[in-house]
């Protein structure tokens, strides 16, 4: 691993739904560059982070303080390398998050239903219960072919995506 970071990663923004992976694939992607990395669970305010353990989904006011902290985030590590993982289920989501951090490139991780549900099924401790996946799904937008970034399928294994992922963003820069 390289123990300085890595400047021709952009920041990043690992998306998808629930269970896609985006902690495990961001924490790859920053420790193979050399970046910081944040899982945006973490910039949650504590009601979202409850409204979500007891089960009801996110509203767009809930999700726009917490949007506004992840893009903030990302401007300030921006020169330092900075992946953070981050549903960014919308496009108006990302497009809020490149206000504050126009720099920020994508990595949307996509997969079957039937693939996620079994993932989120097997989680333990996670906050975010399997039941908000199929509304998490409907919710999706997918990468727009205008948007900075790449698409993954996470039925590849994690050193693919993650080398996919660098490839990509390597060349964006």
């Amino acid at each position: 691993m390289s123990t300085r970071a890595d400047t021709t990663l952009p920041p990043t923004v690992v998306m998808g739904v629930s269970a896609v992976g985006k902690s495990s694939v961001g924490r790859a992607i920053a420790e193979r560059a050399g970046a910081a990395f944040i899982d945006g669970d973490d910039l949650h305010p504590a009601a979202n982070v409850a409204k979500m353990a007891a089960g009801e989904p996110l509203d767009d006011d809930d999700r726009a303080p917490w949007l506004d902290e992840v893009g903030a985030t990302l401007a300030r590590h921006a020169d330092a390398g900075i992946v953070v993982a981050c549903s960014a289920l919308k496009r108006a989501y990302r497009d809020r998050i490149r206000r504050a951090a126009p720099a920020t490139r994508f990595v949307f991780l996509h997969g079957t239903p039937e693939l996620l549900a079994e993932r989120a099924g097997a989680r333990t401790g996670h906050f975010m219960p399997p039941a908000l996946l199929a509304s998490q799904l409907a919710t999706l937008e997918p990468l727009d072919d205008d948007e900075p970034g790449v698409a993954l399928d996470v039925a590849d294994p994690v050193d693919a995506l993650v080398a996919d992922a660098l490839a990509a963003l390597r060349e964006a820069r």
